[in-house]
């Protein structure tokens, strides 16, 4: 980051709208550019480097998924997608595929930069926590995102291998699954416990566990990666 909170790339093709981010985002202390279609982002993000994108869905020449697609390939940089109310969007695909969270607009600027915040701290810390986890038959490297169990790479989605590095990083703790939720999906998140449950359910099936390890159902609670 720059002596500013952080660099913030604004992806709308509403002009209003990004000219509102863009005051209030300066305004509370962050950097900004702005671009209005899905083909000019792509371009300045590898020449702005920002440290988050506020990523419209419907964008002319490239849409916002395809824009998150590709900035997936090879950045963990954060996703904060952009949807207007009524509009059709798969919150649960978009936060699949790698989005950190989402606004509906029309939003209250306060909310914005609450939601900007909270993504940059989740992300910071995500840095400053150990880049690679180790168990027997079990390593997990978030640097790469990339999980090997028995000497095999396990394939599985962003939101999957967050999940497992979130849990397995805090050994022996026990989470709800509303904790989960908003320390993984981000607050406010619009899934309920369910999308939990199914994640958990992925992760138990590629990883079967070891002889000193389990991810464990904590009956009324929620789970636990338990280190023996």
């Amino acid at each position: 980051m720059d002596n500013s909170l952080g660099k913030v790339l604004i992806v709308d093709d509403d002009e209003n709208i990004s000219e509102v981010m863009k005051l209030y985002l300066e305004s509370s202390g962050y950097s900004t550019k702005v671009c209005s279609d899905g083909k000019e982002a792509e371009e300045k993000f590898y020449e702005y480097k920002p440290d988050i994108v506020l990523l419209d869905i419907m964008l002319p020449k490239i849409d916002g998924v395809d824009v998150l697609k590709w900035i997936r390939k090879d950045s963990n940089t954060p996703v904060i997608m952009l949807t207007a109310k009524g509009e059709t969007f798969d919150k649960v695909l978009a936060l699949e595929l790698g989005a950190d969270d989402y606004i509906v607009k029309p939003f209250e600027p306060k909310e914005l930069i609450a939601r900007v915040k909270a993504v940059l701290r989740r992300t910071s810390m995500d840095v400053v926590s150990k880049q690679e986890l180790t168990f027997e038959e079990l390593k997990i490297d978030i640097s790469s995102y990339t999980v090997i169990y028995k000497d095999e790479e396990i394939k599985m989605p962003p939101k999957e291998f967050e999940l497992l590095y979130y849990l397995a990083n805090n050994k022996n703790k026990v989470f709800t699954r509303e904790q989960l939720l908003c320390e993984v999906w981000g607050y406010d998140y619009p899934g309920d416990s369910r999308t939990v449950d199914v994640h958990v359910k992925r992760l138990r099936e590629k990883l079967k566990g070891g002889r000193n390890w389990q991810i464990e159902t904590v009956w009324g609670v929620g789970y636990k990666f338990e280190v023996k």
